[in-house]
């Protein structure tokens, strides 16, 4: 840590926020994380410093912020390159775009919902608070999430805004220009459940709300674990076939990525457990069939208003019914339209978790799904 700071640059971080100077960066300690792969954080007196490593550039960093209490005047230098893009981030943030229904489903969880100025992609969000605060006119729309709105963002004059970054993406265009922190909302690269509820942390900090933010983490990890041993208790172990086709392609979770995580810690057998990829597998029809034809259990999501019925998938696609799940009835889908499947489960993965036992393990009588509803056929989703 001395050598990097003997390599510090004579320059302000906040010489854009009024000349004040900053203080040299001090040795800080290190927040120990169990399962986080992507986030690093350490504590120093009167700041703290996160790192976001790189998800697809291994050794690399993605971005590093500075978070300083809003009642501090100056902030500490920090060494550049290796630390990536360096943003200095006001705490608590009190005003913020928010771009994904996910992390508007964690600040209501943390009870800082109050702290969301303005959403994108509206019509995904299924929360209450947001679709009313949005029809009232106390948090603004501000368009999609790929492309958000500028003159709405520069209206809000917002302390922060919480994009998701993608690979070869090409950065976030103008907002980029704006004198606005980009919190990058990294955590859904985590490679498993537990290292991407994980980031609550973080984001309990930039709020304000780290104790209820730490205690929400530990709860779910416990919850977690219960289940995981709960599982391995049942005598069975069926095979699963997760979602359906998106057009010409078939989307399946990689074996790494944290639905495949859950899968297995779910006491399931899972046809691409052995891949190594963290996102989604985008695959043929015919591969599906092969490779997942005989599966026991067939859950999908979709964005119909209402539960899909048998007949309505072979109407998609009358390939549906050569797979063995089809063909018994164990089929169930969870309408993300409706339920609130995205803003729960990626930081709450025990509720995922659950829903799969419950369906692959009725025998540990953990009770009905939460998520997913059992398919009818020529009917109505029911819960079972």
């Amino acid at each position: 840590m001395k050598k990097l700071i003997g390599l510090l640059l004579v320059v302000c971080m906040f010489a854009c926020r009024g000349g004040q100077t900053g203080k040299e960066a001090t040795a800080g300690d290190t927040l120990k994380l169990d399962y986080a792969e992507h986030l690093q954080i350490v504590k120093h007196d009167g700041y703290t410093v996160v790192k976001l490593s790189d998800p697809w550039n291994m050794g690399k960093t993605l971005h590093t912020y500075v978070l300083v209490p809003s009642d501090h005047s100056d902030a500490p230098q920090l060494p550049q390159g290796e630390w990536g893009q360096v943003s200095v981030v006001r705490v608590p943030l009190k005003r913020s775009v928010v771009a994904t229904s996910v992390h508007c489903g964690l600040l209501q969880s943390m009870g800082c919902q109050q702290a969301i100025a303005g959403v994108c992609d509206v019509r995904y969000i299924n929360l209450p608070y947001v679709q009313q605060g949005v029809k009232a006119g106390t948090i603004a729309d501000c368009g999609s999430g790929l492309q958000p709105t500028l003159e709405s963002i520069i209206d809000l004059s917002p302390d922060a805004i919480f994009l998701s970054p993608f690979q070869n993406s090409g950065g976030y265009g103008r907002i980029e220009e704006l004198d606005i922190p980009i919190v990058e909302t990294a955590d859904y690269m985590e490679t498993s459940a537990l290292g991407r509820a994980e980031w609550i942390r973080f984001y309990g900090m930039l709020f304000g709300a780290e104790q209820q933010a730490d205690s929400i983490f530990h709860q779910v990890e416990q919850s977690y674990k219960d289940l995981c041993a709960k599982a391995k208790t049942s005598g069975t172990r069926p095979t699963l076939l997760m979602d359906k086709l998106t057009g010409p392609v078939w989307y399946v979770p990689g074996g790494q990525s944290t639905v495949g995580k859950v899968i297995a810690d779910a006491n399931i057998a899972y046809p691409w457990a052995d891949d190594d990829h963290s996102g989604s597998l985008p695959l043929p029809f015919e591969t599906i069939l092969e490779k997942a034809g005989q599966a026991d259990l067939w859950l999908f999501r979709h964005n119909a208003k209402q539960e899909l019925h048998t007949e309505e998938l072979v109407q998609d696609h009358a390939g549906y019914r050569q797979f063995k799940a089809f063909q018994s009835g164990e089929l169930y889908g969870c309408s993300t339209e409706t339920s609130t499947f995205y803003e729960d489960t990626p930081f709450h993965p025990d509720l995922l978790l659950r829903d799969f036992i419950c369906i692959a393990h009725p025998d540990l009588g953990l009770g009905s799904p939460k998520y997913f509803l059992k398919v009818t056929p020529g009917g109505a989703a029911t819960q079972q």
